[in-house]
């Protein structure tokens, strides 16, 4: 497989006025933070920072920050000191990275009877006094974390031959959705050694669409299905592949609780072979489509979702547009989930 250079879209952890906690409403921000690049995006021994100035809300805490390289290494420590209205947090770094910054509260500026260590605020979803930033240096020129293995594209090319090999044989089912204008539906395709199955979505209208590919988070739990008809209704053909081979409004089907473990000392065997498989499958899938635009495919994911997000278009990158992960899995370079035996991108 030749290497893959995606178009990289950094999406900075700017904090805005509100964010929403989960399902509990806008979360008050005591900080505000305005990038010196508002793509995100420097180069190498470019200064990254970012201008920090009190928010709408009342300011009660002293903050400490910590600047991480790809969210490990420690670059820079340091103190807000927000007495004359503004402070910064900058750092510069001379090799290709991804730049994380986590501020956190220290102490309380306002008494109150609340804990010591109780504190609210922040724009992580949490409410729970944290705010965190980041940017990307030379994000096109970071390198791999492992040795590259010397069979990898003809393990892999081996792979995606073989399962072309294999009709697709797509069964859909048509679900209800309460989402108006949205035409629904699982799906089970033939894969190499299992079955995709999951949600297929589409404006309930003739036209071409541009795809969206949604890829799950770790776990084994049945899909959202509303909020796949959600991105259907803002004009998506849409996909959502569960990561395992079961109904997608199925809790549990067959997939084992422990799958990471699954097969694990071996590539041949591991759980996350045919997952992946699957997920190529999905993308076979959509491209015969013919409310398909012919043109845009979008992965999206966080966590295992974002690793198998990153998988797939390094699998398939002729075919994929763009790429949005959040939190990705299966990392090297930090540990990351499912802590295993080998980072699963390196596969």
């Amino acid at each position: 497989m030749k290497r893959f250079y995606a178009r990289i879209a950094v999406a900075t952890m700017c904090a805005t006025s509100y964010v929403l906690a989960q399902g509990r409403g806008p979360i008050a921000q005591q900080l505000t933070f305005t990038p010196y690049n508002a793509t995100g995006i420097y180069n190498t021994g470019e200064t990254v920072g970012w201008k920090v100035t009190p928010g709408p809300s009342e300011l009660s805490y002293t903050y400490k920050w910590t600047i991480r390289r790809n969210n490990a290494t420690v670059l820079k420590e340091g103190k807000l000191d927000l007495s004359s209205g503004q402070d910064k947090i900058e750092v510069t770094d001379s090799e290709p990275s991804m730049i994380y910054v986590a501020i956190e509260p220290v102490a309380k500026l306002i008494p109150d009877d609340a804990p010591a260590s109780s504190f609210t605020s922040g724009n992580t979803g949490r409410n729970n006094g944290l705010y965190a930033v980041g940017a990307a240096v030379a994000p096109t020129k970071i390198g791999l974390a492992v040795p590259r293995p010397a069979d990898f594209d003809s393990f892999w090319e081996g792979k995606l031959a073989a399962q072309a090999k294999i009709p697709i044989n797509p069964v859909l089912t048509p679900v209800q959705t309460e989402t108006p204008g949205v035409e629904m539906s699982t799906f089970v395709l033939d894969a190499l050694g299992s079955h995709a199955q999951g949600y297929l979505a589409k404006p309930a209208k003739e036209g071409k669409f541009p795809a969206l590919v949604l890829l799950q988070y770790a776990g084994v739990y049945a899909l959202n299905a509303r909020s796949v008809a959600t991105r259907a209704a803002e004009g998506w053909l849409v996909v959502n592949v569960d990561s395992h081979d079961k109904l997608p409004s199925d809790p549990a089907g067959n997939a084992p609780r422990n799958y990471a473990a699954v097969g694990n000392t071996d590539r041949e065997t591991s759980y996350f072979l045919n997952m992946y498989l699957r997920d190529s499958r999905a993308l076979d899938y959509l491209m015969t489509r013919p409310d398909w635009d012919g043109k845009t495919i979008v992965l999206m994911g966080t966590s295992m979702g974002g690793q198998q997000s990153l998988m797939l278009a390094g699998l398939r990158p002729e075919k994929i547009t763009a790429v949005l992960v959040n939190v990705p899995s299966g990392l090297q370079r930090r540990s990351a989930w499912p802590q295993s035996w080998l980072s699963q991108l390196a596969f």
